[in-house]
This record gives C-alpha cells, structure tokens and sequence, in this order.
C-alpha cells in the first residue's frame, strides 16, 4: 500500500513542477508587462526555431493556460506512472516532436501553448495501450477516448476555430503516435502466459525401449536388482 501511494505521488512530481513553471511565466508576463509571444514557434523561419523548445511554456492568456491545466496534468501524470521507466524519453521526444513538425506544417503566425503537448500524450496512450495488448494499458486508452476523444476534431482546418493552431494540434497526434510505435518494445508489456509452466525435457531416444525391457525382466524402473536382492533376503538398516 504504502509503496502504491509512494508511485502515485512520484507520477505527479515532474507535471506538477511543469504547471508551476507555466503559471509562474504567466504571472511574470502579465505583472512585468512582458510578450512572451515570440518564444512561440513561427514556421519555417529563422526567429521561429527556439519556439521547437519553448513553445509549450507559453500562452495567450489565462483562459488558454486554465483549459490545458487539467488535461495536461492528468495525461502527464498517467504517463510517468504506468510507464515510468521510459516515460522522460517520451515526453522529451513529444515535446520536440511537436514543435518540430509545428515548425514544418504551421500557417505563418506565433504557435504557442501546450495544446500540441497534450495531443501527443493523449495519443501516446491511446494506441500504445491496443497495440501492447496490456490490460491496464488497455484501460487508460479506453478512458483517454471517453475523456478527450472529441479533441480529434480540433486537429482539422475544417473544425477549429481561426485563432486555434489545429497544426499544432496534428503535431502533437503525429509525434504521439510515432513514440507509440518507437518505444512499443520498451518500458510495460504484456505478461508471458506461458512463462510460469515449466518445460518437460524431451527423452533421450531409446529410454521408452529400455523402461519397457525392465518390467518385463520383473525389474521397476530405477531400482537396481542388486538392492532387490538384499531386500528379498531381509537385510536392513536397523541395528540387530
């Protein structure tokens, strides 16, 4: 129980520390009068390259920082639990992937926030609990779809608002997917059904043909006839 609830707390520490640094940056920005716009990512241009790594620290306003809070802590937190091994690679890897892909698809413009973030945890999750075929991995994809499966629709130009980056969005869909497949062999799979049972070995050739001979010759298998012997004739172990 107690080292259950040690790996829970544990799960939190690292998205916990990151909605502190989101929120400190905003308390920053509007109490110094600050624009932290321009650490978003801008497509394919030189001034937009920084925002591949600090994009997701930013955001347009409290509004924006709010919706992303709880979404952006819980994936989080289910992702440094079930697969706390490997869980940094994969954050790590979605969080420049996302930028990375942003920085090659995006319309002309500051993309920022964490949203891209967010899609590709959801979407890590998602497939890969059905593609290791792991019951509890399984489970968090099943509630991933009932809780955020109506974000798929914001990744479309034809579905999102104007002002929302559905690029950054597919972004984060197509690193989380990627990780899903690149990390499928590592971290949590599902147990070896067979991996208890013992094997028989197989028999030497001829052992059947010579168990057959002994009883037939009146002899059971693994008793010598010298011990028959002396068991016949009376002989024991106890003192006279």
């Amino acid at each position: 129980m107690k080292h259950d609830i040690r790996r829970i707390a544990l799960a939190a520490v690292i998205p916990l520390f990151l909605l502190f640094i989101l929120y400190l940056l905003k308390f920053l920005e509007v109490g110094m009068d600050w624009d932290f716009r321009r650490l978003g990512v801008y497509p394919m241009e030189q001034r937009g390259v920084f925002g591949i790594f600090a994009h997701p620290l930013v955001h347009g306003s409290w509004r924006h920082l709010l919706a992303n809070t709880l979404p952006l802590f819980f994936l989080s937190w289910c992702l440094f639990y079930f697969y706390r091994h490997i869980a940094s690679y994969i954050f790590f890897a979605i969080w420049i992937g996302c930028g990375a892909f942003t920085f090659l698809i995006g319309k002309p413009g500051w993309h920022i926030g964490a949203s891209g973030i967010i899609y590709g945890l959801a979407f890590f999750l998602f497939f890969s609990g059905i593609l290791r075929k792991h019951v509890p991995l399984i489970a968090i994809s099943l509630l991933v779809t009932f809780l955020y499966g109506g974000l798929v629709w914001n990744m479309f130009p034809f579905f999102a608002k104007e002002t929302t980056s559905w690029e950054g969005h597919l972004s984060g869909a197509i690193a989380g997917t990627i990780c899903s497949l690149a990390f499928m062999g590592y971290g949590p799979q599902r147990p070896d059904p067979f991996a208890d049972e013992e094997e028989t070995p197989d028999e030497e050739p001829g052992d059947e043909d010579s168990v057959e001979d002994s009883i037939e010759d009146g002899v059971e298998p693994g008793i010598e006839s010298g011990a028959e012997n002396e068991i016949s004739a009376g002989k024991t172990d106890q003192p006279s």
